[in-house]
């Protein structure tokens, strides 16, 4: 059993971005969803569905690629917070991921949103991980 689920999503999307895969299974956790909601929406994925498997239920991510040579949209994961070090921000505190160009996805009291949603709404929480 995997201790940090997130880790083990943005690993499991990293790995299968860099070997060119379409589609990518991850544990479905509710943490994951949300995250691959916050992911979907902002263009990183082209899409995602949950299939259950007896007791287990897992999320198939199908990853988006540009051009001819199949670049990814996904250029970086980059987990931020970690079980064994926490890392909070109030909301004057949001960082911005590459001047705008990407996006930090947040924990708040409202849920998971990216760092724009948080800035604009004035909330801070857990930053969970940037992509870009």
């Amino acid at each position: 059993m995997v201790n940090d689920t997130i880790s083990d999503m943005l690993t499991r999307i990293r790995n299968a971005s860099l070997a060119r895969h379409q589609l990518v299974q991850v544990p479905a956790t509710k943490m994951t969803r949300n995250i691959v909601k916050v992911i979907k929406e902002e263009g990183f994925i082209d899409y995602y569905e949950e299939i259950s498997e007896d007791l287990r239920s897992f999320l198939l991510v199908s990853l988006k690629y540009n051009g001819k040579k199949r670049e990814s949209v996904i250029t970086s994961l980059k987990r931020v917070s970690k079980p064994g070090l926490r890392v909070y921000v109030n909301h004057k505190e949001v960082p911005r991921v590459l001047g705008g160009m990407g996006v930090a996805v947040i924990s708040t009291s409202r849920g998971v949103m990216t760092d724009r949603k948080a800035r604009h709404n004035g909330l801070g929480g857990e930053i969970l991980c940037y992509i870009w």
